[in-house]
């Protein structure tokens, strides 16, 4: 009767339930470099992206629901402040790449596949929407052609909102790649805490009853899809809760949650709204630079990469 063998890690064939005697080996490096490379993105211009381009297109479907449903001054102000948010992460984007005709040259390429050249080709439509709506809300003309913009604007926003999620996960990198189910569901909730916030900021205490609900759900939902991003990870999951990502997260949740409950309770009375918005904002910022921390520091780190590939292994191995 034949024993049963199977291959081991090197090649070496070995019988069921033989233990190996030489330990795996532990590596640190690859030729003394990590064994993948970390995106060379800024942290202040491409977290900044993700954050504000969040705002932007959040906020522009809390500006159409305003507008639908008779509250124009909440309306007009985040048609504004979305066209900022879009001008301002467009401009972070631009100063990462280096130079402007870097952006112009992703326009030459319409990829359905490649989550950059879709990202380019959706901020080169929603902007001029954005702007659009802002312009008619502010001057008051063409009120026709702003209906248009504004609806055309909240179309878009969910996909301005949550596609730097996908962008962030299309990586090789960890702690992104790894929660590509996900992060663009966690970049939504976070950027409907953001809109929610600026509602709350800018709008008057009469018309933030929708902000307010819409905080206290996104507050709930962002919990709730970070714990499911950790649980996916597993021992990945450590780069979310150490170092400098581990503080900003802890914060994040700190302020969003304080900003939700603030806005449920004393979401009336005007400085307490404003209080709770700012908090919001801070939280679904803090949300964004944490997700990028944790990335960069699981790219760095021979670990996240190595052993997530060895538990495969061992998981098709068994």
């Amino acid at each position: 009767m034949t024993d049963r063998t199977h291959t081991g890690p090197g090649g070496r064939r070995r019988r069921r339930g033989e233990q190996l005697m030489v330990p795996q080996a532990e590596f640190d490096s690859y030729y003394g470099r990590p064994v993948i490379k970390a995106p060379s993105w800024q942290a202040r211009d491409i977290a900044g992206y993700f954050f504000l381009g969040g705002l932007a297109g959040a906020g522009s479907v809390f500006a159409a629901s305003a507008q639908f449903t008779g509250r124009p001054r909440t309306a007009t102000a985040l048609k504004i402040s979305s066209l900022a948010g879009v001008s301002l992460s467009a401009a972070a984007l631009v100063h990462d790449l280096g130079r402007p005709s870097r952006f112009a040259n992703m326009l030459r390429v319409f990829k359905p596949t490649s989550p950059m050249s879709m990202g380019s080709w959706l901020l080169s439509v929603y902007g001029p929407a954005a702007g659009a709506a802002a312009a008619s809300a502010a001057t008051g003309r063409l009120p026709g052609a702003g209906a248009v913009a504004t609806g055309t604007a909240a179309l878009l926003g969910p996909a301005v909102a949550s596609y730097t999620g996908v962008l962030a996960a299309d990586t090789a990198v960890p702690a992104w790649h790894g929660a590509h189910r996900e992060l663009p569901y966690l970049f939504t909730a976070s950027a409907t805490a953001a809109a929610a916030g600026m509602a709350l900021v800018v709008g008057p205490v009469r018309e933030n009853t929708p902000a307010r609900c819409a905080a206290g759900l996104a507050a709930l939902a962002d919990t709730a899809v970070m714990r499911a991003t950790e649980r996916r990870l597993g021992p990945v999951a450590e780069s979310y809760r150490t170092g400098r990502a581990g503080t900003l997260l802890r914060t994040a949740q700190a302020l969003t949650l304080a900003g939700a409950a603030g806005a449920a309770v004393l979401g009336r009375n005007r400085p307490a709204a404003i209080a709770s918005g700012l908090a919001l904002l801070a939280g679904s910022a803090c949300t964004r630079f944490g997700v990028f921390a944790a990335g960069i520091a699981s790219a760095g780190d021979p670990k996240y990469t190595v052993g997530p590939q060895r538990e495969r292994l061992d998981r098709e191995a068994r």
